[in-house]
């Protein structure tokens, strides 16, 4: 998954993405002391590793398609450019190996997990194929894109025993630095950003709780179309999804609509 964020704050713009779902370098120049504010944008790409795209162990179909749009976005001024990606420990909870047969079949069995901080709640989550495992060339980002423009990347997905689509937090909204890489939320707030950018792998599970998850944190979120590919692109798949994200005031745009245009102006 990836993301830009913009912001309104009185410094100068500054200038990271993972290959498996659907999370490096740039730095944040000084502040400013005018009083003047300036826009600054930030944009954040999810799961652009190897393992998402063709041949891939959890190929998203027409994944790589989507490259050319998300260094589009990466060559704009935003202030804040985050990669995220998996990172998952080999016998990660979510994975069909970790599972004995016969419910152990990828895309259609599912398994119950216990949230890690609260073993009574539980929820139910989708098995897949074993992927983005950590030391696996699945865990990195594809050498199509531009990640030398990233700031920042957050690996996501660390700790076995839960799900974890959002880089903000988990499936039970945990937020753990055993199961994340650093606190997405806080890092974003701490950088003063307002709005943020979604795009990435996939549509309807890494690309939607994303963008949800930043909505709750008090984010004016923006979907950029062209720059997501889903499991399932149909009416119980994408299209279902920026149904859903419209309703939480969450808007889908496209690269031509004014709030791509106006990047850094």
């Amino acid at each position: 998954n990836f993301w830009f964020e913009e912001v309104q704050y009185d410094e100068l713009k500054i200038s990271h993405v993972c290959p498996a779902c659907g999370r490096h370098a740039g730095r944040l120049l000084p502040a400013s002391k005018q009083e003047t504010p300036v826009n600054r944008e930030g944009e954040t790409a999810q799961r652009l590793t190897g393992a998402l795209f063709q041949n891939g162990t959890l190929a998203v179909p027409g994944g790589r398609d989507i490259t050319p749009t998300i260094n589009q976005l990466l060559s704009l001024p935003f202030t804040l450019k985050v990669a995220t990606r998996d990172f998952h420990p080999p016998d990660h909870v979510s994975f069909d190996t970790s599972h004995p047969p016969p419910h152990n079949k990828a895309f259609s069995s599912s398994v119950t997990i216990a949230n890690p901080q609260n073993s009574v709640e539980t929820r139910s989550i989708p098995i897949w194929p074993a992927h983005c495992v950590q030391g696996t060339p699945g865990a990195e980002l594809i050498p199509e894109l531009n990640a030398a423009k990233f700031d920042r990347c957050i690996d996501k997905g660390r700790d076995k025993r839960v799900e974890m689509f959002s880089p903000f937090a988990d499936a039970f909204g945990n937020k753990s630095l055993e199961a994340a890489s650093f606190d997405l939320a806080g890092y974003l707030t701490e950088k003063g950003i307002q709005r943020v950018f979604v795009v990435g792998l996939t549509g309807n599970y890494c690309v939607r709780c994303t963008a949800i998850d930043a909505k709750k944190e008090g984010f004016d979120v923006f979907v950029v179309e062209e720059g997501v590919r889903s499991i399932d692109a149909g009416q119980k798949g994408w299209d279902a999804v920026k149904g859903e994200l419209e309703q939480l005031e969450i808007k889908v745009v496209k690269m031509d609509d004014d709030e791509v245009q106006s990047v850094g102006s």
